[in-house]
């Protein structure tokens, strides 16, 4: 071997790691150099990401509302906030009796004060996103399902669901009424509805004689102006069902529902 040989192969030998280590020194420092945002632009950034997953938790799983009047005591009081949740009437699933539920408005339910819903900016941008109630909603009990036929009342005051008397005494306020499902309009203990159409549902507050609910719409006897129906709720305006009483803290508590209303019988038995 010459000496050019020699000179040749140890050139050669040497440049090779030497270019490696040049390129690998480059690549670690291009992986520490990663550029980030400035704090302003993730701040908006994580805002943005917070606002979109308040909309899609208020359309798809759980919304807040309040307790707008006296119709729901003892239970709920006026101005108690609570939530409800949606997963249960996903798909074909509907109400069942003795779900606490918060609906649309059906039509007329409601003086216009109550449906406007909040009027101060901050409160209209919280109930967009489901932090704040909306208007336009009410709160009361499902009593009855398509089907089901209720009456007005047995010997004790109860209401009487597909033949079977439910008592009602441990949510229920009878007030100055005699049973538990007097109609506002004339407090008469004596009175019949259904079978419940299909898709709908009759619902009462819990305060009997101090709520404009399902039994106040029925047409009284001899009535020349009212329309049949109107006492039905519509089950697709149903929003969800509440599960959580949430304020005051000191009245926290899970919302579920009765088990007096587990041995009603189905309306074909």
């Amino acid at each position: 071997m010459t000496s050019d040989d020699r000179g040749s192969s140890s050139i050669s030998t040497d440049e090779g790691p030497r270019s490696s280590r040049s390129e690998d020194v480059k690549g670690r420092s291009g992986r520490t150099k990663r550029k980030q945002l400035p704090l302003w632009q993730e701040t908006i950034l994580l805002l943005g990401v917070a606002l979109i997953l308040a909309i899609v938790i208020k359309t798809f799983f759980v919304q807040a509302f309040y307790i707008p009047s006296e119709s729901m005591e003892p239970g709920l009081i006026l101005n108690d906030r609570i939530l409800i949740q949606k997963i249960s009437y996903w798909g074909d699933d509907e109400p069942e009796r003795g779900d606490v539920v918060v609906f649309k408005d059906p039509g007329g339910w409601l003086p216009p004060s109550e449906s406007a819903g909040p009027t101060n900016p901050i409160a209209q941008v919280m109930a967009k996103i489901g932090l704040y109630p909306t208007g336009g909603h009410l709160v009361k009990r499902v009593i009855g399902v398509a089907g089901d036929t209720i009456e007005c009342c047995d010997d004790k005051g109860r209401l009487i669901i597909n033949g079977k008397p439910i008592g009602e005494a441990a949510f229920v306020r009878r007030g100055d009424g005699k049973c538990d499902g007097p109609m506002p309009n004339n407090g008469s203990c004596d009175w019949r509805t259904g079978p419940i159409p299909e898709g709908h549902i009759f619902v009462m507050g819990d305060n009997r004689s101090r709520s404009a609910d399902s039994s106040a719409k029925m047409c009284p006897d001899n009535a020349t102006e009212c329309v049949p129906g109107d006492e039905f709720v519509p089950a697709d305006l149903v929003v969800g069902k509440v599960f959580v009483l949430l304020w005051p803290a000191d009245r926290f508590r899970w919302n579920t529902r009765p088990a007096t209303f587990e041995d009603v019988p189905d309306p074909s038995s």
